[in-house]
């Protein structure tokens, strides 16, 4: 899986979890937020999109707290 298929199915991962929880807020601010995060641990060798998105939803929670 390219680099761009893993971000995206990672983001449409976080993004529907959030909105279905209730959790979505402001939609830039929650996509550049999921976007960082992903960013980040792509940046450490991380390309499991299920670990990708979870550990982007974890961030976006702890910002929202």
């Amino acid at each position: 899986m390219s680099i761009r298929c893993t971000v995206e199915s990672a983001f449409f991962i976080a993004w529907s979890c959030l909105e279905k929880s209730g959790e979505l807020g402001s939609p830039d601010e929650t996509a550049n937020l999921l976007l960082d995060s992903i960013e980040a641990q792509l940046r450490t060798g991380e390309r499991r999109h299920l670990m990708l998105a979870n550990k982007a939803i974890d961030a976006y929670r702890a910002h929202a707290a």
